[in-house]
């Protein structure tokens, strides 16, 4: 947000306040994502890519991250949002999901923050189904928004369709 990277850990609230998340959040398009930073092994720039002939749409292909082949996701189509041009800025978060490792792409990675538990409130109901189910919560940041993001249900492996 701030145009200077990724900060390192904000401590915006101390350990009395209860139960604290550690989040990464990121940028697809004006919105602003969190995910737990727990799930998160590293953040790298983006790399080249190789397709994968029948994989599903939002399935940008795989790469070789130190001889370990990985998927990575584009968010982008993943939430039915518009291509766009990558930047300098652009990045692919890798996280571990049941057992998985993956990476998916991202406008810009914004910041590493602290969180208090009783500032999230539940996902609003659009009554669109989609993206709502794997929405964990949505907080409140210095008057913005951020949407949490269920990892296990975005990118739940496990799931029969």
């Amino acid at each position: 947000m701030n145009g200077k990277g990724p900060q390192l850990i904000r401590e915006d609230y101390d350990e009395g306040d209860g139960e604290v998340l550690q989040l990464v959040s990121f940028q697809l398009g004006q919105e602003e994502f969190a995910i737990d930073i727990l799930g998160v092994q590293e953040i790298i720039r983006l790399v080249e890519i190789t397709p994968v002939p029948n994989a599903p749409y939002y399935v940008e292909g795989v790469v070789n991250l130190r001889g370990k082949v990985i998927p990575i996701i584009n968010l982008r189509s993943r939430f039915g949002l518009p291509e766009v041009e990558p930047t300098k800025d652009t990045r692919i978060i890798v996280v571990e999901v049941e057992h998985s490792i993956l990476g998916f792409i991202v406008d810009s990675v914004e910041e590493v923050l602290r969180l208090p538990e009783e500032v999230i409130e539940p996902p609003p109901t659009t009554g669109r189904g989609g993206s709502d189910d794997f929405h964990k919560g949505v907080g409140r940041v210095e008057g913005r928004l951020l949407i949490l993001l269920d990892l296990e249900l975005l990118f739940g492996l496990s799931k029969v369709a």
